[in-house]
Formats: C-alpha cells, structure tokens, sequence
C-alpha cells in the first residue's frame, strides 16, 4: 500500500502532501492520491521542479487537458500563464469555478508557481459540498429542480473576442460528485446568467443569496504562494478566488485543466 504523508491545512478542505515529486509518481501512489484529492478537495504539493512538459504529464494521469477558448502559451497551447500585470487588469479578482460554459467542464485546475510575492497573492478556496449541507430542506427541494445558464460571454468581451460565439452550456444547480457520490451546490457568480424557465429578473434574488451563502467565511480556506508549489483543486466542488494584494511584486504561475464529465 503506498505510504504519503498529507496533513490537513484548513478546516473547511485542503491538505499538504509531503515529500512527493509529481515527476516520478507510481500507479499506486497516483490512486492514493486520487483518493486524497477526492478527501481533502485541495491538495499542495511543495518544492517542485517543472517544465510546462512536467505540468502537462501530471494533469494528464488525471484525464485530457483541456484548453482554454482564450488563453493559452504559444509554445504549449494547454498551459495558461498567469502573470502580474496590475490589481485594474487583473480578471481573476471573482468567487468561480473554471469554465462551467463547457458542457463537460473542467474537473480539477493545477497551479504551478514558477515566482511568487514575499506576501501576498494569495488563491481563496470556498467547500460547495458544506455550502449545500448549510441549506435548508425547503431550498434544497427548490434547487433540485433548477438548471442554469453559464455563458462565456462576458469573458470573450475580455479578450476582445465575439461575445456571441462564446461558449455556454445549462447545468444543474445541485451537483452530484461522480466519483465520491457527495452533493454541491454548484453556482458560478462569473459565468451564471438565470435559471432555464426564469427570467434574468426572476433569478437575480435567489442568486445573489446563493452566490453570498456559496462563499460564508467558515467554507473558505486560503494558501499563502511559495515559490515551487503546485496546487490542485476539485472544481465539481470547489469555488476559488484570486486575491490581488501583492501589488506590482512578480507572480507567474502555469494553469492546466483536466476535462470532467456532464455534471449531474
């Protein structure tokens, strides 16, 4: 059986996973891990050392990369660099789960820091699965029922693209984890537009309670950047938030996706 340390590092979810190189993972050790990421919903993997190439070989054990419809480096299409070019420009600053206008979206997003501030810079994570169990019966019968509208619209007017062309995709707003079987909400304040049936009016009050209820403090937990961490999270379970209070100190890190399945 393997033997990986991990220790837990907030309440709400995440563990750090020690003395692990990404680069030289055994089948069973990855399963082990697969099991952890399921557990702890974000796991930290400390003083790596990775090319894009590196990056790319450890998401895969986890399925197809998935590119994004906008960004991307010109030498390795499915890997994002994200880079500091000021708090004004800075579309990261919102509560989201990645690219949920896809109609599989992405099941788990992994960071690599390449360089991050002294202080500062910090990613926010938010537990959906405690977001759900806080509601009441009353609401979880109303929301069982809900499908929603995610739309890319807005993200394509960001980068100059057509806004009309911009992927989008309906999914419910209570989803079931396909490998755990546990319940989340799943709402997206970036991407969300209405619920199928409902006017944009007659979502926007149901929403902004979900959106606010999504993120209570005591679902949160926040991971402070070094240099040489690679991070993953759950996106079928996990909201996250960039905090841009690093002001113009250097932060450069590498994303990859990981396709996920239909939610449901």
């Amino acid at each position: 059986m393997p033997n990986l340390k991990c220790t837990r590092w907030a309440a709400p979810l995440g563990a750090v996973v020690h003395d692990v190189d990404v680069r030289n993972v055994s089948e069973a050790d990855h399963a082990e891990l697969n099991r952890l990421f399921c557990e702890h919903q974000v796991l930290v993997f400390r003083d790596q050392q990775l090319t894009p190439d590196d990056q790319m070989a450890f998401a895969g054990r986890w399925g197809k990369l998935v590119r994004h419809p906008y960004a991307g480096m010109a030498s390795h299409p499915d890997v994002i660099e994200l880079s500091n070019h000021g708090k004004r420009r800075d579309i990261n600053q919102h509560w989201h789960s990645d690219m949920t206008y896809n109609e599989s979206p992405p099941k788990l997003t992994m960071l690599y820091a390449r360089e991050a501030p002294e202080l500062g810079g910090d990613t926010a994570f938010a537990n959906q699965e405690l977001a759900y169990n806080d509601l009441s019966q009353g609401l979880k019968d109303v929301l069982s029922g809900l499908t929603a509208l995610h739309s890319a619209a807005g993200l394509a007017g960001t980068y100059g693209a057509d806004a009309e062309a911009a992927p989008k995709a309906e999914h419910p707003v209570v989803r079931v984890h396909d490998e755990t079987g546990r319940i989340s909400l799943y709402v997206c304040r970036a991407f969300m537009r209405s619920f199928r049936g409902w006017t944009r009016a007659e979502s926007r009050s149901l929403l902004q309670f979900l959106f606010e209820h999504s993120v209570r403090e005591e679902y949160q937990a926040r991971h402070a950047w070094r240099t040489g961490d690679l991070v993953m999270w759950d996106n079928r379970a996990v909201l996250h938030f960039a905090v841009h209070d690093h002001g113009d100190d250097p932060r450069v890190i590498h994303r990859v996706q990981v396709e996920g399945s239909v939610p449901a």
